[in-house]
């Protein structure tokens, strides 16, 4: 296996630097799927830190690879829009008929009244409350996987861990609490064959159910006194209680992806990057204590959301390059997380750095993941039960990627507990 992925490393990298500069696409989905993406973005942080691409399934946009620059655009709504209306936040346009605005697809100040309604759920008192429930929960989840026998960790740990801690948060019955994954991963994905839908049709359908059965908790919850549950908080608060349904899908899809793809992909990373680094695993168990620091670091070295895009407003220089108002602007994270300008020896994964949380995982600026710290004190919880109990995770071969440019995640990662 390590030839194998040795010969696929050396092809990605001959692929990246043989193919004319103009002609890169680093958003390609098949480059994500096959992990082929790391020496185009290492050649356009040397060569071109702010590229055109011309042409992709994507239409033409912008890349911003290098951490400061991506700080400046992630830092900067007067001139980088995030409205749903101009094309939303991903690399992928939204039908113009299909663009549903939510709080992460908006700029102040409706950005900051819709955001602030629902922030009081990851406030430190709050993620005080739910560390029992997590850790219970983690245990449990823990206990009842097989030792010695290959299993998809994806689906046995990091799905069923994140999506009953959604289920908590939106008070959603918990015996469903699977259609919130599904919800999910067909939000993000891209129609077409042998994909999770075939159509963007079909996925359009889906969510209209997502919509049904939440405006079904909508409407109950608004005829009871105000609780702590997300859909409460909405319906209850001055800010988003005259939501229409769209506005009402949107932020319900935003607070579901948010909550489920980028935690369980930096669950299931971890795993991974330890086996990958076995000094590090050896440093782990011989010093738990590390979990606070490696936990950041899993962040930063996995990236659960590749990207973040804008639209330009206004004409704007950046690095010698000019953006022209109404431009797609794609910010890669996860190009940034491995600048080596900023961060030492970027490639590596170090679970005792001595700066972890200097990471662009969350983004910057206004649009910093709300729910950054739940997404730690899961990771931090579900490390320290696994130590607890288990010597040793071993993958068992090579994990299924996502095909996309967007969730940077896996569909399995095959492991053995061993004792």
């Amino acid at each position: 296996m390590a030839d194998g992925g040795a010969t696929l490393k050396d092809q990605a990298r001959a692929a990246a630097y043989a193919t004319p500069l103009e002609d890169l696409d680093p958003g390609n989905p098949d480059l994500f799927l096959n992990d082929a993406h790391w020496p185009y973005f290492e050649r356009l942080r040397r060569e071109a830190p702010v590229h055109w691409c011309k042409d992709s399934e994507f239409g033409a946009y912008w890349s911003v690879t290098r951490y400061n620059d991506i700080m400046a655009v992630d830092t900067n709504h007067q001139v980088f829009s995030s409205d749903a209306a101009l094309g939303g936040i991903t690399i992928r346009d939204a039908r113009p008929d299909l663009r549903r605005p939510s709080f992460i697809a908006m700029d102040p100040p409706r950005h900051d009244v819709q955001r602030k309604t629902v922030s009081p759920i990851v406030a430190p008192a709050n993620l005080a409350l739910m560390e029992p429930i997590i850790r219970e929960r983690a245990g449990r989840i823990l206990d009842e996987l097989p030792v010695g026998e290959t299993f998809n960790w994806v689906d046995r740990v990091s799905i069923e861990l994140t999506t009953q801690m959604l289920a908590t948060l939106f008070d959603f019955p918990f015996e469903e609490r699977r259609k919130l994954t599904r919800w999910s991963d067909v939000a993000t994905t891209l129609p077409g064959p042998g994909g999770l839908v075939d159509t963007e049709e079909e996925r359009q359908a889906e969510l209209m159910e997502c919509l049904a059965y939440f405006t079904r908790l909508w409407n109950e919850r608004v005829n009871e006194p105000p609780r702590g549950d997300l859909v409460s908080m909405m319906a209850h608060s001055e800010a988003t209680r005259n939501m229409t349904p769209d506005e009402y899908l949107g932020n319900i899809i935003l607070l579901i992806v948010g909550g489920n793809d980028t935690t369980r992909n930096s669950i299931s990373g971890g795993v991974l990057a330890l086996n990958q680094n076995p000094e590090q695993y050896d440093k782990l168990r011989a010093n738990p204590g590390l979990i606070t620091s490696m936990v950041p670091e899993i962040i930063r070295w996995q990236t659960p959301l590749a990207h973040m895009r804008r639209t330009a407003v206004e004409d704007y220089e950046l690095c010698g390059q000019t953006i022209k108002k109404g431009d797609k602007v794609v910010m890669w994270y996860v190009s940034g997380n491995r600048d080596e300008t900023v961060i030492e020896n970027p490639d590596a994964f170090v679970i005792d750095r001595e700066r972890p949380r200097q990471h662009l995982s969350f983004g910057f600026g206004i649009h910093r993941c709300v729910g950054n710290r739940l997404a730690e004190l899961q990771l931090r919880i579900v490390w320290e039960e696994i130590l607890k109990r288990f010597r040793h995770i071993e993958v068992m071969g090579e994990p299924k990627r996502v095909r996309s440019s967007f969730v940077k995640g896996y569909e399995t990662l095959p492991v053995r507990i061993v004792n």
